[in-house]
């Protein structure tokens, strides 16, 4: 089974950026849907972005116009662009991968933090 380690988080100025990579542990041509997770302390786990393998992307409210979901299937990472980054962006972001098995596959986790 593909293991996911998330990478790139920090601490970051309201206003700043930040680039989440995901690596995966093999291909991560044929696996049909990635995405982005986050959760906050007290707060439920909420999907941010997802990239399916055509290329199609979806994204909470909370963040369009301001992240972005991508994958470089040649080197089986997938990223999140994150801009104009806010204090209520602060989460544990996680990466997932939904296998064509149907089965949920999640990474460890990178904590991001943005300070007012």
């Amino acid at each position: 089974q593909v293991q996911l380690v998330e990478s790139g988080g920090g601490l970051v100025q309201a206003g700043g950026s930040l680039r989440l990579s995901c690596a995966a542990s093999g291909s991560i041509f044929s696996i049909p849907l990635m995405g982005w997770y986050r959760q906050a302390p007290g707060r439920q786990r909420e999907l941010v972005a997802r990239i399916i393998s055509s290329g199609t992307t979806t994204y909470a409210d909370s963040v369009k116009g301001r992240f972005t979901i991508s994958r470089d299937n040649a080197k089986n990472t997938l990223y999140l662009q994150m801009n104009s980054l806010k204090p209520e962006d602060t989460a544990v972001y996680l990466c997932s991968a939904v296998l064509n098995s149907g089965s949920y596959v999640f990474g460890q986790g990178t904590q991001v933090t943005v300070s007012s």
